[in-house]
């Protein structure tokens, strides 16, 4: 089968497009074709891991993503005529449509629930948020029924959706990736790691915050990997006390993401409570776990029943830099239990929070709707003869 996965927004080597999906879908064979923005001086064409990306401009300007992105990407996908097209993007919604209009099987991948995203988006002014929501909800259902299948980040997400038509595609640590914990990160110096986007909203400042409360003779560093968002905020995180303890490494490739936790004692996901994050499934967190590590987590009803169910860690206030602080002394401070957390946190990921088991699920829906489309195509011949 020819599968062609279309964003114009994600880097191409985007964990859940290309690291999950596209790798995936050509290690069991498949020809993978990947169309998305890269940088002026890459390829037109290469070949990654037997995926065949194909680039598109890259642009952040919205308008000029929405008027000269889109027109590549639609040329670039219907060139590559593919059975199926799998779109990450709501502006590639047209595009999805016009597809499907010329008799391609398509499926479209909410990775948010972009209705209360919308709500939270300081670049809309805040007397339109509300309607705008409203009114994106109202075209993403529409759009959806035009689609052969929905695939949802979360279980959350596919709520919105008939279960007939919709399945949630998790996304779940790939335990190839973590190694399990070394017994030499034990004795080393305390370190607490967060890695993904750096960001007032994603709880940075309290991470800072708590980390300048601990005890200085505990030499406890944060580790931090990723970018900030925006990039001024990084002056605002520096001018934080707790800063002089913590150590920035950049964005991170994957490889060096594993080694990053492979130091630390304990993996923190401390979010601020936004609309959009309370029924979020943070990949980072199932990442923390696949490698051993306790974690600290914003306490949430569904984050909490993931810790505290698993036993893998302690949840918090994530508005409280004062019961981060107690959580991560609490954790440092008992390291046999942190371990036995750790340990527990990751043989939850091989038993129930894995990317395999939800790339099955995936391999079947495509295949439920090729199969489908299949029948479809075979009745329309019977029909043509018999009306022949």
């Amino acid at each position: 089968m020819i599968y062609c996965h279309l964003t114009s927004v994600h880097a191409w080597d985007d964990t859940r497009i290309f690291m999950k999906m596209c790798r995936s879908l050509a290690a069991a064979g498949h020809t993978v074709h990947l169309v998305a923005p890269r940088p002026p001086e890459a390829p037109p064409l290469e070949v990654r891991d037997n995926v065949h990306i194909h680039a598109v401009p890259r642009h952040t300007n919205r308008w000029r993503r929405v008027t000269h992105t889109l027109s590549h990407v639609w040329r670039r996908a219907y060139s590559l005529q593919a059975d199926l097209y799998h779109l990450h993007d709501p502006e590639l919604m047209p595009i999805g449509l016009r597809l499907k209009a010329r008799g391609h099987c398509v499926v479209f991948d909410f990775h948010e629930d972009f209705p209360s995203q919308i709500r939270s988006k300081h670049w809309i002014p805040r007397g339109l948020r509300l309607p705008v929501s409203v009114a994106a909800g109202w075209s993403e259902n529409l759009a959806a029924w035009g689609f052969d299948g929905i695939v949802a980040a979360t279980p959350h997400i596919a709520t919105r959706f008939s279960p007939a038509r919709c399945v949630a595609i998790n996304n779940f640590a790939r335990l190839e990736e973590f190694p399990p914990p070394s017994p030499a990160a034990s004795t080393a110096s305390p370190r607490v790691a967060y890695v993904g986007g750096l960001s007032a909203e994603r709880g940075l400042k309290e991470m800072v915050d708590a980390i300048a409360l601990l005890p200085p003779e505990r030499s406890v560093r944060l580790l931090l990997a990723g970018r900030f968002i925006p990039p001024a905020f990084e002056a605002d995180l520096r001018r934080r006390r707790g800063w002089e303890r913590v150590e920035y490494r950049g964005y991170c490739t994957r490889e060096e993401v594993a080694r990053l936790l492979g130091e630390a004692r304990i993996g923190i996901c401390t979010l601020r409570p936004a609309a959009r994050y309370l029924d979020s499934q943070p990949v980072k967190l199932f990442e923390y776990m696949a490698a051993g590590l306790p974690v600290i987590a914003s306490d949430f009803a569904l984050w909490r029943n993931i810790v505290e169910g698993e036993r893998c860690g302690l949840v918090v206030n994530p508005m409280d830099s004062v019961a981060i602080a107690r959580a991560m002394e609490m954790l440092l401070n008992d390291p046999r239990e942190a371990e036995r957390m750790g340990h527990r946190g990751r043989r939850a990921v091989c038993d129930r929070y894995q990317w395999e088991s939800e790339f099955g699920k995936l391999a079947r829906f495509y295949e439920e709707i090729l199969s489908g489309a299949r029948h479809a195509g075979e009745a329309g011949e019977r029909r043509q003869c018999v009306s022949g």
